[in-house]
């Protein structure tokens, strides 16, 4: 069996992966993630999810590796993380009432073929009538400074959501678990029937 690599250092994606209980490794791409003229955010991810995904897959033989990126839209603005509270606080806010639209994109690649399948994979997030009080509330407590949105929604960042809608709740923390075993299936690596064989 070929061996699993994880092409990201985010625990996040990390504790996700080891819900399938297959046995992995993490390793760092080296890629540049600045945007190209012109490229929608669909396209963004797709690409540097390729891009890791191929710049890992340089260092290992005999393994899939498994890249992904993440953008989250609000009236087609690209979210950045907000670095301070004052930010958080403004970004939420602005939120209120509103949907935002996470893309996750994904790509799993044999090292030794090159043979890849890529995808990008929806999940929107609509926020509540949002109280600035509440708002400071969360941030002062969560303090989501590093997260693209300004929340955590593994986290108290539910309080701030009136629903969730997309087909995996993965997604919307960095990795789509129903869609990557699809592409694990493509390249023949089925998990129920690996697991027997560990």
């Amino acid at each position: 069996m070929k061996s699993l690599v994880l092409g990201s250092t985010s625990p996040f994606r990390r504790s996700i992966l080891e819900k399938l209980q297959l046995p992995f490794l993490c390793d760092k791409p080296d890629v540049d993630e600045t945007p190209k003229e012109g490229e929608t955010a669909i396209e963004l991810v797709e690409r540097l999810a390729i891009e890791k995904a191929k710049s890992v897959a340089a260092k290992h033989q005999n393994a899939l590796v498994i890249g992904s990126d993440q953008v989250a839209l609000c009236e087609n603005k690209i979210l950045g993380k907000p670095h301070t509270q004052e930010n958080a606080i403004k970004q939420l806010m602005s939120f209120s009432g509103k949907c935002v639209t996470f893309y996750t994109g994904l790509c799993v690649i044999d090292a030794d073929s090159s043979e890849h399948y890529s995808l990008v994979e929806p999940f929107h997030v609509h926020f509540k009538t949002l109280d600035v009080d509440d708002v400071k509330q969360y941030v002062e407590i969560e303090q989501p400074l590093n997260c693209a949105g300004s929340f955590k929604s593994e986290g108290l960042g539910i309080c701030l959501f009136e629903k969730l809608e997309g087909d995996d709740p993965n997604a919307l923390i960095g990795l789509p678990l129903i869609k990557l075993i699809h592409l694990l299936e493509k390249h023949h690596l089925h998990v129920l029937s690996a697991l027997k064989h560990l």
